[in-house]
C-alpha cells in the first residue's frame, strides 16, 4: 500500500499531521507494506525568499489580522503541537520561501533520506528557528543525512529539481487538494489535515481491506445466451460445473 503526503516545511499543521500519522501508522499490523512517500506543496509560493519580519509581524500585516488574534492562534497551535510531542516556538521563527527547501528534499529523496531531511526540516523551522531558506543551512541538514555539502550547495545553487516541486504542486491540484497536509492512500483515498490518529488508523484499515479484495471484471458462471452448453468463462465450482 502506497501512501503520498502533501506538506509544506513551512505549514505548523504539517508537522502536528505528520506526528499524528505516523502514531497510527506505529500501530497499524501493516506498516512493514506500507510505503510513504512526501511530496511538496507550497502554501505561499509568492513569498519573497527572506522576510525581515517575526511570524507574527508578517501574518498580521500579510493576512490583515490583528495582532492579539495572532498570538492567540499561535497559543492554540502550540498547544495542539505539544499533544503531539512537538515544542513549536514562533517567536523564533524564520520567514522564509519554502521553494528551495522543497528543492533539497527531492536531492534529498534521489539519495534515500526524504523522510528524514522532511522531519529534520520541519524541527529546525518551528522548533529550532533555522532558515529553510538558506542554502548554508540546509548543507548542514544535509551533511548531518550523510550528504556531501559541497555537492549540496551545487545543486541548491542551479534550478536542479526544480521541476519536480512544480510537479509535485501540479499533482496536488489534479487531486482537488488545495491546502496541507494531504494524504493519498494508494490514489483512491484521500485525507485532508492534521487529523486525529483513530482518523488515519481508520482510513489505513479500510484501505488495506480493500486493497486485498480483487474485482471481478468478467465471468459469472453462468451460461451465455443462445445455448452454448459450455460459453466462454465457464467455470468449475464444489457444486459441479457451469
Amino acid at each position: 500500500m502506497k501512501i503520498e503526503i502533501w506538506s509544506d516545511i513551512a505549514c505548523p499543521w504539517c508537522y502536528i499531521g505528520k506526528r499524528r500519522f505516523e502514531t497510527a501508522l506505529e500501530g497499524f499490523p501493516h506498516k512493514d507494506d506500507v510505503e510513504v512517500e512526501w511530496r511538496s506543496f507550497q502554501l505561499d509560493p509568492t513569498l519573497p525568499a527572506h522576510v525581515e519580519e517575526s511570524e507574527a509581524d508578517y501574518l498580521s500585516r500579510s493576512k490583515g489580522m490583528p495582532a492579539e488574534q495572532v498570538r492567540q492562534m499561535f497559543a492554540q497551535v502550540s498547544d495542539q503541537a505539544a499533544r503531539e510531542g512537538l515544542n513549536y516556538d514562533f517567536d523564533s521563527v524564520v520567514v522564509a520561501n519554502s521553494f528551495t527547501a522543497h528543492r533539497f528534499l527531492h536531492f534529498a529523496k534521489s539519495h534515500g533520506v526524504m523522510a528524514a531531511a522532511e522531519e529534520a526540516l520541519m524541527s529546525g523551522h518551528f522548533e529550532s528557528g533555522r532558515d529553510i531558506g538558506s542554502i548554508d543551512y540546509l548543507a548542514e541538514v544535509g551533511q548531518s543525512l550523510g550528504l556531501d555539502p559541497t555537492e549540496t550547495r551545487r545543486v541548491l545553487e542551479s534550478d536542479e529539481y526544480t521541476d519536480a516541486v512544480k510537479a509535485d504542486v501540479a499533482q496536488a491540484r489534479m487531486l482537488g487538494a488545495n491546502g496541507v497536509p494531504f494524504f493519498v492512500i494508494d490514489r483512491k483515498y484521500g485525507i485532508s489535515g492534521a487529523q486525529k490518529p483513530p482518523v488515519f488508523t481508520q482510513a489505513l484499515e479500510t484501505a488495506w481491506d480493500e486493497s486485498q479484495k480483487l474485482t471481478v471484471l468478467a465471468g459469472t458462471g453462468s451460461t451465455a445466451e443462445g445455448g452454448d452448453d459450455y460459453p466462454d468463462g465457464a467455470v468449475c465450482g464444489p457444486e459441479g460445473c457451469s
